[in-house]
């Protein structure tokens, strides 16, 4: 498996079935330009970093049942959207989501549903990222 994960560091795994499966689903969303970023990121400085967002939040929260992806995608974006700082995830989350069947008018509604939440300069700076996205795909 080449995730850009060295071998002594995947040792220290704590959940080797859950790494696995992070990594797959990983790979799915974010295909292999974005996901390959975050953990080469994070080598240097925080390598652990990475081994928790795939095990965790990809493995132990993104892969629960109860939720489809494309569901859990536009609640992603929803969130980056009101963070109003969040854009290498907003862009990673629009690529996924868009990887995954959501259409542009979907992406574009949950935006603007922000609009109360997150407040106006938000909403569309996320629109404005959005629409380079769709200019790139």
């Amino acid at each position: 498996m080449n995730d850009g994960i060295s071998r002594e560091h995947r040792l220290l795994c704590i959940q080797p079935a859950q790494h696995q499966v992070g990594v797959a689903l990983l790979n799915k969303l974010h295909g292999g330009h974005t996901g390959e970023q975050l953990v080469a990121s994070l080598e240097n400085i925080c390598p652990d970093f990475a081994t928790m967002t795939i095990e965790w939040a990809f493995a132990g929260v993104m892969a629960r049942p109860g939720l489809d992806l494309l569901t859990r995608q536009l609640l992603l974006i929803a969130s980056c959207t009101t963070l109003g700082h969040a854009t290498p995830q907003l862009r990673a989350h629009i690529e996924a989501a868009l990887t995954i069947g959501a259409t542009r008018e979907q992406i574009t509604e949950t935006i603007l549903q922000m609009l109360f939440y997150a407040g106006g300069a938000a909403t569309s700076n996320a629109l404005r990222i959005a629409a380079e996205v769709f200019a790139a795909t």
